[in-house]
């Protein structure tokens, strides 16, 4: 993977760039110590690494903009960066650029019940959301897996899902207004505390840019009742493609659950070694959880089980206490953690539609057995938004760049079906020059003249989600 040469004027010019970042941060704000910003050389995917110029940690709206005046006048690449779980290097920073963190920008502003909503400083963690109103009652519905430690500002950088999504919608679905500062300085509202406000929706053109438009410093989110009662049913099969089928027939019939997870043995095995959820021993296992009274529940547990039973289950099992669900979904949040403690992976990142699950899972298959590297399957069956693992040595010469090769060839075999190259994960460095098999030029010029109205020097996070060639080609002109 190629990134962009670094501004060596910049490089060398760094005591001066720093004095100007300490005249408006406290010091423990400014991270320069080539040591000290090792930490930020890399986000979730591991594979590729470059230590930044320094990291700014700002506590307001208006530290962020001060930041971004001086990195404009200064023509200083910014790379925007929350908690650094993104698994496609949508943080990864060059040698000349500034990482801004949100980190520090963690404070619960305003809780408003009546009108459910919820104003929050952006550097909030996502699950830190839920627990501000939980005691009311309510609950924030985007859950990813890192929702522990994933922070609203990389939720709404590459709108992310979770489990629940199916019933409930991504990020984009539940965000109401939010405060934004562009990259010379100047401070933006969006939305606002209620749902469709007037004006253009820029919110849409926001949440899933990835940082190229902006720093998110606040958001409005809308929260949601917590339903009367949930249960999940485990539904075990022999293949992968039963089990493909089985989410199929599901979503087909009109039944809508809170959330359908696939698992194949793989992953499977390591979630039970590491978690000890109580999953059966099949190949493709299914949590499918259902909510409402108990007895909407049970009507729609029957219905599943009567369609699941058409494909001939090895295994269906039904969650009986509240601490058994929690544990069936300890084992789901903790697969990546768990994956990681067995084998190097490559985590990918597509989406399909859901009628075409059973062909995308046996061309997986085809393609693990072509290129000689596993692949783990775990991923939101319910609306067809894949995560498959390439496991592979990182410290063998050329696997590597063979795990590259097979996961573009599963994410273009995505687009081939129908689907797309990324769901939640964002496009980041990882899918940037698949963008092409996706998109013509035409549709990419249009989507960068977007960019252009907001960052017209091409400086928030350089490098990312077009083709290099093509956006090193935009900012040179």
């Amino acid at each position: 993977m190629e990134m962009p040469s670094s501004n060596s004027s910049i490089i060398n010019d760094k005591d001066r760039l720093i004095g100007l970042f300490n005249r408006i941060l406290s010091a423990d704000s400014v991270i320069s110590d080539p040591y000290e910003t090792k930490a930020y050389e890399c986000d979730g995917l591991t594979a590729y690494k470059c230590p930044p110029l320094a990291v700014l940690l700002p506590r307001t709206t208006e530290e962020v903009a001060e930041i971004l005046k001086i990195c404009h006048e200064e023509k200083i690449p910014v790379i925007p960066r929350g908690a650094g779980t993104s698994l496609a290097g949508g943080a990864l920073p060059t040698s000349d650029s500034v990482i801004l963190g949100t980190s520090r920008l963690n404070n619960i502003l305003d809780l408003d019940i009546e009108n459910r909503m919820v104003r929050v400083q952006t550097g909030v963690t996502n699950l830190s959301v839920t627990e501000a109103v939980e005691n009311e009652g309510f609950f924030y519905a985007p859950d990813p897996s890192s929702q522990l430690v994933c922070t609203i500002a990389g939720n709404i950088a590459m709108n992310s899902g979770g489990a629940h999504c199916l019933k409930y919608g991504v990020t984009t679905n539940n965000l109401m207004g939010m405060k934004i500062v562009l990259m010379d300085g100047s401070v933006m509202e969006l939305g606002g505390e209620y749902l469709d406000s007037g004006g253009l929706d820029l919110l849409g053109v926001v949440c899933g840019s990835e940082g190229q438009l902006g720093i998110v410093t606040e958001a409005v989110l809308r929260i949601i009742p917590k339903p009367e009662g949930a249960r999940p049913i485990l539904l075990g099969f022999d293949s992968n493609v039963i089990a493909g089928n089985c989410v199929s027939d599901i979503i087909g019939e009109g039944i809508l659950p809170v959330a359908i997870e696939f698992m194949d043995r793989l992953c499977i095995q390591a979630c039970e070694d590491f978690v000890g959820a109580g999953y059966p021993d099949v190949e493709a296992l299914l949590i499918v959880e259902v909510e409402g009274s108990a007895k909407e529940i049970d009507e729609q547990l029957d219905r599943i089980k009567a369609i699941a039973s058409r494909h001939n289950p090895v295994a269906m099992k039904e969650s009986k206490s509240d601490k058994e669900s929690k544990l069936i979904w300890l084992g789901r949040k903790s697969a990546f953690g768990a994956m990681g403690k067995i084998n190097d992976y490559m985590c990918l990142d597509g989406t399909i539609p859901v009628s075409r699950l059973p062909d995308v899972l046996e061309g997986i298959s085809t393609l693990s057995k072509k290129y000689g590297l596993a692949v783990a399957n775990v991923f939101h069956a319910g609306d067809g938004n894949l995560h498959p693992l390439i496991l592979f040595n990182a410290n063998q010469e050329g696997e590597l760049a063979k795990c590259e090769s097979l996961g573009a060839d599963i994410l273009n075999l995505c687009v081939d079906l129908g689907g797309c190259l990324s769901g939640e994960h964002g496009v980041g460095v990882e899918k940037r020059d698949l963008m092409t098999n996706q998109f013509s030029r035409q549709d990419l010029e249009l989507q960068m003249r977007v960019k252009d109205v907001f960052d017209p020097d091409w400086l928030l996070n350089p490098a990312k989600v077009f083709p290099l060639e093509i956006s090193m080609e935009r900012r040179l002109n």
